[in-house]
């Protein structure tokens, strides 16, 4: 069995916060380590700053078996595409692959979602 947090927000940087704070919680309860809870963090902070269109947004937090996973979204089309292409040396591809151990978008009723993994190693 896996526990699973699932929170709507609006897209408005004043309720970006409130994702972070029940990741954080999550991270204590986990005993995960400041490292790994700001690995997490980061990814989650860049991916709530992309393309604020106004429509809520979704982040859902899953842990089981050691692995920590996220699924943000729904995004616009071009999140994925930002994601396909390198970017450069400071790309959002770049920054995802530096703090978690893997990126993934899906197709969810039409609309991208990423989904980030992280081992818990403790």
């Amino acid at each position: 069995m896996s526990d699973e947090i699932v929170l709507r927000l609006p897209r408005e940087r004043p309720f970006f916060g409130v994702a972070h704070l029940v990741l954080g919680g999550l991270a204590v309860r986990l005993d995960l380590s400041f490292e790994q809870l700001e690995d997490v963090q980061v990814a989650l902070a860049e991916l709530l700053e992309q393309h604020e269109n106004g429509d809520d947004i979704t982040v859902s937090v899953t842990v089981e078996g050691g692995v920590l996973r996220a699924s943000l979204g729904p995004f616009d089309e071009t999140l994925a595409t930002d994601l396909e292409r390198d970017g450069g040396p400071v790309g959002l591809r770049r920054v995802l692959d530096t703090v978690v151990d893997s990126v993934e978008v899906t197709d969810r009723d039409g609309q991208p979602w990423v989904v980030l993994t992280k081992t818990m190693s403790r």
